[in-house]
């Protein structure tokens, strides 16, 4: 297959993939290239790792997103551990940025995107599309959330635990809770941010053959950025409770106690609302039964 050739769109997908409402949370670390480096080399040989002020950028990235399908709907949860690179051929596009810079959305290129190291979901037909479209290391794992909501108090409070995933069908006679992997918490109430146009986000995979992919992603209204000073960033704690799982050593390898640079969100506004009852008086002439 030539490079000028578009992947191809395995049966039965449809693309683009239109998400009908997304909460999403992106918490990123600066952190020493070189370790970055040495992993990038070996899981996306042909992207290079993306430095900024000295350092380079891992990502964590909650997504919470439904999808409307012709026979219905599902719901979805997924967390992308990522550092931000670009392609290796196309260096010579890149302008210098720093990190706020880059987090501004300033490289409208969309060259630098998230080369994805995990990706942990909770729906099976998602983990498929991401590994089969888009060369997403991609498996299984399990959620439990607290999040904004209007729905909610008034907070803007996170906190995703991400799970071993659920058992499997033969193994369904199990008990207990599901080892922890990682967490993360953030509490943004009354922290400044900036609207900014930082999409499309540029997700990087790399498909079986070896071959790079790249697939954008849109977002239609801004993201809402915080940067984070170092007297802020105790409202951002990232821990990881399995450090001897894949995703727990290269957190704990590329990221350490690094603290949170920058926090990135965006929430799906209401569609529609169902408003407080009220009493409807009572007829004079209602029968007593």
């Amino acid at each position: 297959m030539s490079e000028l050739d578009l992947p191809p769109v395995a049966a039965p997908y449809l693309l683009p993939f239109h998400y009908g409402a997304l909460h999403n949370i992106g918490v990123d670390f600066l952190v020493d290239p070189a370790p970055v480096r040495s992993v990038l080399a070996e899981r996306h040989p042909d992207l290079s790792v993306a430095e900024f002020d000295g350092g380079t950028c891992a990502t964590l990235n909650y997504q919470l997103y439904f999808a409307q399908y012709p026979n219905g709907g599902g719901i979805t949860q997924e967390i992308e551990y990522s550092v931000i690179a670009y392609p290796t051929a196309s260096a010579d596009r890149l302008a210098r940025l720093s990190y706020d810079q880059f987090a501004r959305g300033y490289d409208q290129t969309k060259l630098l995107g998230i080369a994805r190291l995990h990706v942990l979901c909770d729906n099976p037909l998602a983990i498929a599309a991401g590994t089969t479209l888009y060369g997403e290391p991609k498996y299984p794992g399990g959620f439990e959330v607290t999040l904004p909501s209007p729905n909610g108090p008034v907070a803007d409070l996170w906190h995703i635990v991400c799970r071993q995933a659920a058992p499997s069908a033969a193994e369904e006679g199990s008990t207990g809770e599901l080892p922890a992997l990682l967490s993360l918490w953030a509490d943004l109430t009354g922290v400044p941010r900036t609207a900014v146009n930082n999409t499309p986000i540029t997700g990087y995979g790399t498909d079986d053959a070896g071959r790079p992919l790249a697939g954008p992603m849109n977002v239609y209204q801004p993201y809402q950025y915080t940067s984070l000073t170092e007297a802020d960033a105790e409202r951002v704690r990232l821990t990881v409770h399995a450090p001897n799982s894949p995703v727990g050593t290269d957190i704990v390898t590329l990221i350490g106690a690094a603290p949170a640079r920058g926090v990135w969100t965006y929430q799906s506004p209401p569609v529609a609302a169902h408003n407080r009852p009220y009493y409807v008086p009572r007829s004079s002439t209602r029968r007593s039964v």
